[in-house]
Order: C-alpha cells, then structure tokens, then sequence
C-alpha cells in the first residue's frame, strides 16, 4: 500500500518547518510512524525492505512555497561553485553496495521506458533511450543496454571538464555551473529526452526548482526524472535545509521541488531502492574448522565483506513523471 508523505513531529511539521494546519490531515496521520520516537525502530525496518514508499499528490503540499531561500538554500562555504570543483574528484560518493543498487534500478525504468517507447512509436524492435545525466561526473552508474532499450544519445552537464572527459558512458557533455544558470536550453531544445537523472548532487543545488523546471522541459511526455541520494554530502557545499533534516524529510523535500517546479508532473512517488540484504554465508561446524582451519578465515573474511555490504550506504529515489 503506497502512503502519503508527511512527517508529524511532535504536531510540527519539521520538514518544511510549518504548521500541520497547512497539509492534509489525513496524510499527517498516515505518515506520522516515520518520525523518530516510539515507530522509529518499526519504520527502520520498513525502510530496509520496502522499496515505494509513498507516493505525492497536490494535496499534500501547501499551497504556497514554504522554505525561505536565504535560510533554507544558504551554504557554509559561498565561494564560486567553479573554485571547488576545479580539481577533479575521481572517487564515488556512494559505497558499492549502494552503486549496485542504483544501477540495477536504472535498469529496470529504462527497460520500462524502453517498452512504452517502442509500443507507442509502433516501431519494431529495441527502443533507443536518450539520457540526461545532470551534475555529472566521470561516472553515471547506467546499466548496459537490454533486449528492452539501447542507448542512443547520453548527455552530461556538470562542473569539471576533465572528469566528464572521462565517462565513457557519455556521448557528449557540457561544462555548466547550474547554481548561476539553471536553464538548459544553450545545449537542449524541448522534449529531446527520455529520462534525466541525478545522482546524490540535490542537495547542493541553490535553485533547484529552476533545475527542475528544465528537466520537466527536455523530458518528452511520459519521459521521468529521477533523483537519487544517500546520506553522504560535502557539508560545506550542501543547502543548510538538507544538513538539518534526515532521509524521511529529504524525500519530502525533494518531492516538494517537483510540485512547486511545474503542475505537469505526476506520479511522484519515494523509494528506497537499496538492494535486499546478503545473505549470510554458513558458518562452518568446529569439525570443518579443525579439519581444514582456512575455512575459518575464508568464512570470516566472507561475513565480513556481506556485513559490510548489509550496513552501507543507503539509497533512496524520489521519482516523477512528465504528463503524458
């Protein structure tokens, strides 16, 4: 069962930092077992396992912009965005287990976009996708083509030119700062793509509904975006609204941008995308042990690396849809 997504904090909504007065009521209530205090140990389970959880609509949201851009979109370090990201970084910002998981989401929307893309065109054969990869980097985390999609035109807009020179998975890509100048349309002309991503890079966007304004212009209709994130960030960099609030919260808040951005976005809806947890290898019996004792180190190192994996990164979606 999808629920509706507002967090109910001892009668605030911390979030957004508003009164529950100003969201549906029926929606508080719903959602109030994510909040910490007594449902906490309940709702880290259901995190664990569920994969949508909760899906948004108009009601949800208040009828005006709540968050205050000075405060909620100010920044610990205001320097030029180009300054700290003018040497690149080629690292991951999400642990393996995390990129596993993304990139198998991936793959299950392309090939779902892929199969509404061939059905409505009524042209036989496997659909090409066109990809924006948005605050990209030297990596995209996009899965290979399927018998449902192959790719066709991956684009790449972020902020160092020699870690986009390095992904391979880009066909082209652009230099652009999007915090001084949100728009697209130097490179993109309207409905060029199927779907726009955006890998753990939200947070540090000062003008995020502008951003999300040009995503829902690129996107063809029934083309998606999806914005992905952990818990990980350049604390400096990042917006002082996301430094204070948890994942719950950030769901919300990253939903709330596409609401606010353009009224023809629908199906949005949260997920928690990591992949189920590895299953444990046997133990070995003492008789094993003393039998062969490297069986002992080969199942320690092996727990070790599947419990590592079990307690990493987690890694949510908040995922919208143009209208068709």
């Amino acid at each position: 069962t999808k629920e509706k997504m507002i967090v109910n904090r001892t009668n605030k909504l911390i979030f957004l930092a508003l009164p529950v007065s100003s969201f549906n009521s029926g929606t508080v209530n719903q959602l109030a077992m994510l909040a910490r205090g007594p449902h906490a140990p309940l709702m880290h389970i259901r995190l664990q396992y569920s994969r949508s959880i909760c899906s948004f609509d108009s009601s949800d949201f208040p009828e005006q912009w709540p968050y205050d851009d000075n405060t909620d979109f100010g920044r610990v370090d205001k320097s030029d965005d180009s300054s700290f990201y003018s040497q690149p970084r080629y690292v991951t910002h999400i642990d393996d287990r995390a990129i596993e998981s993304l990139t198998e989401y991936y793959q299950e929307v392309f090939e779902e976009v892929g199969k509404k893309k061939a059905s409505s065109s009524g042209v036989e054969g496997v659909a090409s996708l066109d990809i924006l990869d948005t605050c990209s980097s030297w990596i995209s985390h996009l899965p290979e083509a399927s018998s449902s999609f192959k790719y066709n035109r991956v684009s790449g807009v972020g902020m160092n030119q020699s870690e986009l020179s390095q992904n391979n998975q880009l066909t082209e890509y652009f230099v652009h700062d999007l915090n001084k100048e949100p728009s697209f349309s130097e490179y993109f002309e309207d409905e060029s793509f199927d779907v726009v991503t955006n890998v753990v890079s939200i947070d540090y966007l000062t003008r995020p509904v502008d951003v999300m304004q040009e995503m829902h212009r690129v996107l063809r209709p029934g083309g998606v975006a999806l914005i992905s994130f952990s818990n990980r960030c350049f604390p400096t960099k990042a917006i002082s609204m996301w430094l204070r609030s948890d994942d719950v919260d950030r769901l919300a808040i990253v939903a709330s941008y596409f609401h606010f951005s353009n009224k023809g976005w629908t199906d949005i809806e949260a997920l928690d995308i990591k992949l189920p947890p590895v299953e444990m290898p046997k133990r070995p019996g003492w008789g094993e042990i003393m039998q062969d004792s490297t069986k002992a180190f080969a199942w320690a190192s092996t727990a070790g690396a599947v419990a590592k994996a079990n307690s990493g990164d987690p890694m949510f979606v908040v995922k919208a849809m143009k209208t068709m």
